[in-house]
């Protein structure tokens, strides 16, 4: 602790001591009559830095326009697309129990949120994160990952408390991101284009990664339905 503090102050102290130094500068050279010249300097740079509006607005239609070609059809884009079925934003209106569950490196994410409407916005939530072990990650099936993904989950769901209501008669829903290469056929369902972060699960290439999760939720005795399927993947289609 006592490291800590003092490697704290001095890292305020040397801070200080810049500021001050740059101060005492900048006073020097308008008491010398520089000053103006590295004012005019800056500026000077400033202006030869900066992209013309004009310039930028071409480069953003050109952006659009490959947007459309790369959704209008597959391999039409120099940019790389993927057809997300998102059509539509929250509006702060909704209200209930959801539960998330982010798959996207060595570890995961299970979160369960209570959601209260405009009024009481976010009421509670709570997150547990969850190490991948390296044989289950590489090497194994698609039956032990997501076997292994749905256990965790329903200790996680075991633990609800009582600050958390699910309405009766309604499932239990689930937000499953999966940072991976994913062709999307429904707001709830994608294939598998390949794996990226250290994963090499052959038999899920190909397959439809939230009927594998649904599967592993069944052999769990786990009664959660995949509401969305988002694919966060910057990066990993070459």
């Amino acid at each position: 602790m006592g490291k800590l503090v003092v490697g704290v102050s001095v890292v305020c102290t040397a801070a200080v001591v810049c500021g001050v130094a740059v101060l005492l500068m900048k006073r020097r050279m308008k008491n010398s009559g520089e000053w103006g010249k590295v004012e005019a300097l800056l500026k000077d740079f400033e202006e030869k830095c900066a992209t013309p509006v004009g310039k930028l607005k071409q480069v953003a239609d050109a952006m659009t326009v490959e947007m459309h070609a790369g959704l209008a059809s597959e391999g039409g884009s120099k940019l790389k697309m993927l057809i997300s079925y998102v059509d539509n934003l929250p509006t702060g209106d909704e209200e209930g129990l959801f539960y998330a569950l982010d798959l996207g490196g060595t570890n995961f994410r299970v979160m369960r949120v209570q959601l209260g409407g405009k009024e009481k916005r976010i009421v509670k939530h709570e997150v547990k994160e969850v190490s991948i072990p390296q044989n289950v990650m590489a090497g194994s099936s698609s039956e032990v990952l997501f076997d292994f993904i749905a256990t965790a989950l329903a200790e996680f769901v075991a633990t609800e408390g009582d600050d958390f209501h699910l309405p009766p008669g309604r499932q239990r829903e689930l937000g499953f991101t999966f940072s991976f290469p994913v062709k999307q056929l429904s707001i709830a369902s994608g294939t598998l284009i390949k794996w990226t972060k250290g994963f090499s699960i052959e038999d899920v290439v190909g397959q439809d990664v939230v009927g594998e999760l649904a599967k592993a939720m069944e052999r769990a005795g786990l009664d959660v339905r995949v509401a969305a399927l988002v694919s966060f993947s910057p990066n990993q289609i070459q």
